[in-house]
């Protein structure tokens, strides 16, 4: 089992999508997410939320309330990931473990390839904004 954190980033009427690099996963492998990583011992999970985006894009979120824990099994892990949403008062994305983003609208989260454990996220963000 892992836990981890993942950030929901909105920035005006579109949010922030993050491609994954290659893997030797195949169904994590440059499919896109929503950035975060995992909890370090002795770590909240809100600190652990900012710390990892701070790593993984140089951005500092803030963190505007708890959205939903996912459950998922992959071939070879479960995870738990806890979503939070969020916003930024600047966008000066650096991408250090992706390979590259997307800002999209709901209603176009579904035209890219997710992470099978981003998908229950993406719809209900859609359920969210009437979509």
């Amino acid at each position: 089992m892992i836990e981890v954190v993942a950030a929901i980033i909105k920035m005006k009427d579109k949010y922030l999508c993050c491609q994954r690099k290659k893997n030797k996963l195949s169904y994590l492998s440059e499919k896109y997410e929503f950035p975060g990583g995992k909890i370090e011992k002795n770590e909240t999970k809100e600190e652990a939320l900012k710390r990892e985006i701070k790593e993984e894009l140089g951005l500092k979120i803030n963190i505007e309330k708890f959205f939903q824990t996912i459950m998922h099994s992959y071939p070879d892990f479960d995870l738990t990931m806890h979503c939070y949403l969020c916003t930024l008062d600047e966008f000066n994305i650096k991408l250090n473990e992706h390979i590259s983003y997307k800002l999209l609208k709901p209603e176009k989260l579904h035209t890219i390839d997710w992470v099978l454990a981003d998908i229950e996220i993406v719809n209900l963000l859609k359920e969210q904004n009437g979509i």
